[in-house]
């Protein structure tokens, strides 16, 4: 059976705790990223310092309508139980979300790209897309040209990942046209990470939620509280 999808919504409230392993503890914060532009309403996920401006990426195949939307991180703050704390937190990025409604969500959904199928996926198996710089992001499919130069480590998506400094690790870049991107770091790191739809009781869709695996899919995971 492919991966399912846990209660996300404990993700997204602050406060909220949850063991990671046996030797670490995480709390919970959202973080707003910023305002997102969907001019087309086809929204793409992908690592931008690898995939942005190259033609290689294609949005997901569930549009909505075009517009600004909110774009939420769950920032995970851990630390080792007797461990002396440093100047600055341990934080990483647990999963980030593009708000169409805020709404309950009844179901989730995969997402998935053109000729992708649910059903040749094996247990616990799943579609994602690949982190190779350790950032993910959402942005839409009109802005695929809007921010040139990251290719070469250069221009708005480079120097809004800079300008963080000790913060969440999540950024908004500015682009040509009008177009703008909602970054941010990817949990541990490199690997393949799904995301998901959410889906209002109606079936409209409530929100995308990227899942960076830093909070376990286990009995840790539902032991969440506020």
């Amino acid at each position: 059976m492919p991966i399912t999808a846990p209660d996300y919504s404990r993700y997204f409230i602050d406060g909220s705790s949850f063991a990671c392993g046996s030797d670490l503890t995480g709390t919970l914060t959202v973080v707003r990223v910023g305002e997102l532009s969907l001019s087309s309403g086809q929204v793409v996920a992908c690592d931008p310092f690898v995939y942005l401006g190259s033609g290689d990426v294609q949005p997901f195949t569930v549009a909505v309508e075009p517009g600004r939307y909110a774009v939420d991180a769950a920032v995970a703050t851990l630390v080792r139980p007797g461990a002396e704390s440093g100047p600055h937190p341990h934080t990483r990025v647990a999963a980030v979300r593009l708000v169409i409604r805020d709404v309950e969500v009844a179901g989730w959904e995969l997402a998935l790209l053109p000729g992708q199928d649910p059903a040749e996926l094996g247990d616990e198996q799943y579609f994602g897309y690949g982190v190779d710089a350790g950032t993910g992001c959402f942005y839409d499919a009109s802005a695929e040209n809007a921010f040139p130069g990251t290719e070469d480590e250069e221009g708005a998506v480079w120097a809004a990942m800079e300008s963080v400094g000790h913060g969440p690790d999540v950024f908004m870049a500015q682009g040509e046209g009008g177009h703008n991107l909602a970054g941010f770091t990817s949990g541990w790191g490199d690997g393949a990470y799904p995301t998901w739809i959410g889906r209002a009781a109606d079936g409209s869709v409530a929100c995308f939620l990227t899942d960076f695996f830093v909070i376990p899919h286990s009995a840790e995971a539902d032991a969440l509280a506020s």
